[in-house]
């Protein structure tokens, strides 16, 4: 176990968390919401300091990523836990595992090899992925403290209930984050057991900071897909920067989220029409492969840009972050050609 950090020492050997928006005050011998941070004897220990559940080479679009150095990998790593309880999570496996178990399973893994992974295949950034990197922040931002001086970017994929205090301390060594935007506020407390509100002031702080931000809406049939839900995303994007990209995903019955079928593919259709409409630069369906909403189109000029199939670059015709038809700049973070 290691040491927490973010949090305060109360009275009678409690403490309180404040490392992502829940703010847990846990009693001695207790975990948080996360069931992945203990307090033993009045000290709070991260449970999954280098326990590495999952690891893999993934493509940078799997994150999904499509303005951050396409076509390039991303080393991926996670542990168990969780600090939402989304009843649609993909991944129930491992986030879901220390809420239903006493253990705490994993690799162990330092920094240095994970760093040292990164680096021998060929990864151009490590991705904080699969379960909500927040949760196990302490290993992500050693890793990603060395990465940084490795020259090898770093990248969260997260519910974006991250603390401002945890946001201002990773930000410097965080190069990018696609943050789940899920609904309304209504939708996070049944759905996720959250609240919107920190995930829109994580996205904002995020891009104030200088981290460059991908927003994704897995938009689930009666639950999220109304014309007003969709709206009020897009307006609350734009209102941040047009430029952020916005994922409108096809949802999947899965995990305790099975009375619904696939998202309708004009459902996805419309979601970008509301995009277009409310201003959003750079809109994308997820999860459908080959429907032609994968690609990058130039907001100036309308030539297609970045031709996608799936996790795929087929054509990239953006040269030194500008299209190379009209020389307008197409905001994100490319390699230098």
């Amino acid at each position: 176990m290691k040491e927490a950090m973010f949090y305060d020492k109360l009275e009678k050997k409690t403490v309180k968390c404040f490392l992502c928006a829940h703010h847990c005050v846990i009693k001695d011998g207790k975990r948080g919401i996360c069931h992945v941070r203990k307090n033993t004897g009045g000290t709070l220990y991260s449970l999954v300091y280098g326990k590495i559940v999952s690891m893999n080479v993934d493509p940078i679009e799997k994150k999904p990523l499509f303005h951050f150095l396409p076509g390039s990998t991303s080393f991926s790593i996670a542990t168990v836990g969780c600090n939402f309880r989304c009843e649609h999570c993909q991944n129930y496996q491992i986030s879901a595992y220390p809420k239903e178990h006493d253990d705490i399973i994993g690799q162990d893994a330092t920094p240095e090899d994970i760093v040292r992974a990164a680096e021998s295949n060929g990864c151009e950034s490590i991705s904080y992925t699969y379960t909500e990197p927040t949760i196990f922040f302490e290993f992500a931002y050693d890793c990603a403290r060395l990465a940084h001086e490795r020259g090898i970017k770093n990248v969260f994929v997260s519910n974006g209930y991250t603390s401002p205090e945890a946001t201002k301390v990773i930000a410097p060594y965080l190069d990018g984050n696609n943050i789940d935007l899920k609904g309304n506020n209504d939708f996070y407390r049944k759905i996720c057991g959250a609240k919107v509100d920190p995930v829109k002031e994580t996205i904002m702080l995020m891009k104030e900071l200088g981290v460059w931000v991908e927003v994704t809406t897995l938009i689930i049939p009666d639950y999220n897909d109304s014309e007003k839900d969709l709206k009020d995303i897009a307006e609350f994007i734009k209102s941040v920067d047009p430029s952020i990209p916005w994922h409108v995903s096809q949802f999947y019955p899965t995990y305790k989220l099975t009375d619904k079928p696939r998202t309708p593919l004009k459902t996805l259709r419309r979601a970008m029409e509301i995009g277009v409409e409310t201003g959003l630069k750079y809109i994308y369906e997820g999860n459908v492969p080959g429907e032609g909403g994968e690609n990058t189109y130039c907001p100036h000029c309308k030539e297609l840009i970045i031709k996608r199939y799936g996790f795929n670059i087929i054509e990239n015709k953006i040269k030194d972050g500008k299209c190379s038809k009209c020389g307008v700049e197409i905001e994100g973070v490319w390699k230098k050609l």
